[in-house]
């Protein structure tokens, strides 16, 4: 495992994080308690701040990271993954919001200043346009991603499942 200071900013790892050795943590990222971070993930908080949230995994190969602040945009795009929230193999988050409790299917993509509200669903190979929003409850899917349907009452107990799930398969491996 990668867990690299960039400048003066060093990773915070909360309780019972799990880091897989292949993963790369980098610069002014927290990881909240329970979380996990799998093989050939990248979370790169150089040149803006990343916080994910309890209880939430990132997946192998995903791409975690921030547009950078200037003059013209003191705050730039940080990046901000909420509780309980399964981000899939292979998705890239950039500067963007997510909120508890979603999921984003593999290979996704969601842009600078995207909001994903709580409990959203996000289909496989989405794309989310920068700025766009994604209401609460929802399942969206397409590039761009567009709302599909309603979410029924078992792909919002999912949510809680999938988060569960890869805090004991953590647990599993940190005592293997």
């Amino acid at each position: 495992m990668t867990i690299e200071r960039f400048q003066d900013k060093r990773p915070q790892l909360g309780r019972d994080v799990y880091v897989h050795s292949a993963a790369t943590v980098i610069g002014e990222v927290e990881l909240g308690d329970g979380a996990s971070v799998w093989p050939g993930a990248v979370i790169r908080g150089d040149v803006n701040f990343i916080r994910i949230g309890a209880g939430s995994n990132i997946q192998d190969c995903a791409v975690l990271h921030v547009s950078h602040r200037s003059a013209a945009d003191p705050v730039g795009a940080p990046l901000i993954v909420g509780r309980n929230v399964t981000v899939g193999h292979s998705v890239i988050l950039h500067g963007c919001t997510i909120g508890n409790d979603c999921l984003i299917g593999m290979g996704s993509l969601v842009m600078d200043r995207a909001v994903l509200q709580d409990h959203v669903l996000l289909g496989a190979g989405s794309l989310v346009p920068e700025g766009k929003v994604l209401e609460s409850g929802w399942l969206y899917l397409g590039r761009p991603a567009k709302a599909l349907r309603r979410l029924t009452d078992e792909e919002l107990a999912y949510f809680e499942y999938s988060a569960q799930h890869y805090m004991k398969l953590a647990a599993d491996y940190r005592g293997g």
